[in-house]
């Protein structure tokens, strides 16, 4: 099947290896000409080392080499996406339209495949959200997604499309659901990155993970989705694997920032820009979810590590 993808970063060229290697014919596009023409020629990504690309893998800085796909993956930022959108709606209008980040429009307030519904109506939307990392997919390690889409039938043509011998997609119409558990689980590996950063040990991080999971909950059923989606691969399965693993930058942010070190600016964090948007969505709709509003707090300079800590331990006692 030939499938586009727009973005060559890490994850975007990961999930390119894997549908490749199953056969699959693949474009990606980025925006750097000089640097896709290196890909292609060299068969290697500098964002994804020691990983050699197939032969039916193509890089190009050209959009319609994409556009002319039926099924594109958008593996580009959460905060990019609408603006995206807004500049190619004819394109991509009646296209499969499968976000692959995770995250919340600080504008809009929606997750991706809303986005994608609300920019382009006429296209399926869906969402591919899961825990995964790009090298273990690159690597054709078994990884196991959730494919988001309201459209049940055109949900399990994607599934069909984009599951491999190694790549293990389940189905879902809760698209809403999928797409608050990748973007809250972000929140949380920046909570548990500050645990262990600040010395306080795996024992918080535990409790942090366990008391932040209802808080991810609590807001799903808020905006309409099935709280019991959130006990899926897109929620804790997704929560687990960022907020234990050096390879979760959400969780290397927050390492940094509890060990009082500067993390790298170039590198893209979900996590800050969706705490921000749930301590919004948690005053609008009256929510109680303080580990989410301290991680706001800390992120956005409003407080500091060691108040954000006795902020939450100082919390009145009560029944789990």
């Amino acid at each position: 099947m030939k499938i586009g993808i727009i973005g060559s970063g890490a994850f975007g060229t990961g999930l390119g290896v894997a549908l490749a290697l199953d056969g699959n014919d693949i474009t990606l596009w980025g925006r750097d000409g000089d640097a896709q023409a290196a890909i292609q020629t060299t068969r290697q990504n500098p964002k994804l080392p020691d990983v050699t690309l197939p032969e039916n893998m193509t890089f190009s800085a050209v959009l319609e080499t994409v556009f002319s796909r039926d099924i594109i993956l958008l593996s580009i930022p959460a905060q990019t996406l609408r603006p995206f959108l807004a500049d190619h709606v004819t394109p991509l209008s009646g296209k499969y339209l499968v976000a692959c980040c995770k995250g919340i429009d600080l504008e809009r307030m929606t997750g991706p495949a809303s986005t994608i519904r609300n920019m382009i109506p006429d296209a399926i939307a869906a969402i591919l959200t899961g825990p995964s990392f790009a090298t273990d997919i690159a690597r054709g390690l078994p990884t196991a997604l959730t494919l988001a889409c309201a459209v049940d039938a055109a949900g399990e043509i994607l599934q069909t499309a984009l599951s491999t011998s190694a790549l293990r997609l389940y189905r879902t119409t809760d698209t809403v659901g999928a797409e608050l558990g990748g973007a809250l689980k972000n929140v949380l590996a920046i909570a548990s990155g500050v645990a262990i950063g600040a010395g306080l040990g795996d024992s918080a991080r535990a409790a942090l993970m366990t008391r932040g999971f209802p808080e991810m909950q609590r807001l799903a059923a808020a905006l309409g989705a099935d709280p019991e989606t959130l006990a899926g691969l897109s929620g804790f399965g997704d929560l687990v694997l960022t907020c234990t693993s050096d390879q979760s930058r959400n969780y290397r942010y927050g390492l940094a920032l509890g060990q009082g070190k500067a993390f790298d600016a170039g590198t893209t964090v979900e996590g800050v820009a969706t705490a921000g948007a749930v301590r919004q969505l948690a005053r609008d709709l009256d929510i109680d979810l303080p580990i989410c509003t301290v991680v706001a707090d800390l992120t956005s300079g409003q407080t500091d590590v060691m108040a954000a800590l006795n902020a939450l331990l100082s919390r009145p006692l009560k029944e789990e």
